[in-house]
């Protein structure tokens, strides 16, 4: 190139093909240097963080009548709190579970599978202390008008509706709503590394998060947080049914999604260079 050739403008965002070795630099450094009690406390904060953005959801969307409209609103409410999530490095359980994969594709350490299953385990708890704790004070705290918990009832009747379905046949879509749910949300993660900007990275979560709760995908987090948030109405399913017919499959689901549908094949088709 000649010395009087306009130059290439810098790249607006990080190219896909970096993003693996970006996510494995944040994951080896936050998994070796993070204490058991302080990825506690960073998923505990992320399951209030979700917490807020599932009754942002409900607050938005409480009262409209319009079907499509209703579901953009609520994916719009709920990814606030994803944002928070990202932005704060708050620690969230299917966040880990394409961040994980991703480094323990990339990284070479040694002891990254046991340090990476600790993080794996303290989020998944944390979350749920998270939001459990966030809902009970919203109900102490908060009265709404009566058609903000009726649409809230409706959104926890959708989510145990496989509970209708039952057995292994129950169980079985469930885990496939669950793998659908953390692909977005997974991608939605993913395309926030890319960003360089704040809106650059809040536009991908918008996207990607609202797609996912006008799907009704499963998502463990975000099911534990409207859960937190209607049991102290006496409302709910009781934790029990809960966890055996949404949170723990869904989980599996996650897990499984953010490994095979994200980590595996990004990795596999970009073939990022291994981190040293």
């Amino acid at each position: 190139m000649s010395d009087d050739s306009p130059h290439r403008p810098a790249a607006q965002f990080i190219a896909s093909r970096d993003v693996a070795q970006e996510i494995c630099r944040e994951a080896c450094e936050h998994i070796h240097t993070l204490s058991a009690p302080r990825i506690l406390v960073l998923a505990i904060l992320g399951g209030a963080f979700i917490t807020m953005g599932a009754l942002f959801s409900i607050l938005l969307s409480t009262g409209v009548e319009t079907h499509g409209l209703q579901l953009l609103l609520q994916g719009v409410g709920f990814s606030v709190g994803f944002f928070l999530v990202i932005l704060t490095g708050a620690a969230l359980f299917t966040e880990a579970n394409v961040i994980l994969p991703v480094s323990a594709l990339n990284c070479s350490r040694s002891d990254m599978l046991r340090r990476g299953l600790k993080f794996w385990v303290l989020a998944w708890i944390g979350n749920l202390l998270g939001t459990m704790l966030t809902g009970w004070v919203i109900s102490v705290a908060q009265v709404y008008s009566p058609q903000h918990y009726q649409l809230l009832a409706e959104l926890v009747a959708k989510k145990m509706h496989y509970q209708q379905t039952g057995g292994a046949e129950g169980w079985f879509s469930l885990v496939l709503s669950g793998m659908l749910g953390n692909w977005m949300v997974g991608m939605a993660a993913f395309l926030a590394v890319m960003g360089r900007t704040i809106i650059d990275k809040f536009v991908p979560i918008v996207l990607a998060v609202s797609l996912f709760v006008a799907g009704n995908f499963q998502h463990s987090p975000a099911n534990m947080a409207y859960f937190s948030m209607i049991m102290p109405t006496g409302e709910g399913p009781g934790w029990w049914d809960a966890m055996r017919w949404n949170i723990l499959p869904a989980g599996i689901g996650n897990l499984l999604g953010g490994s095979l549908l994200v980590a595996l094949p990004l990795w596999y088709g970009l073939r990022p260079k291994r981190c040293e």
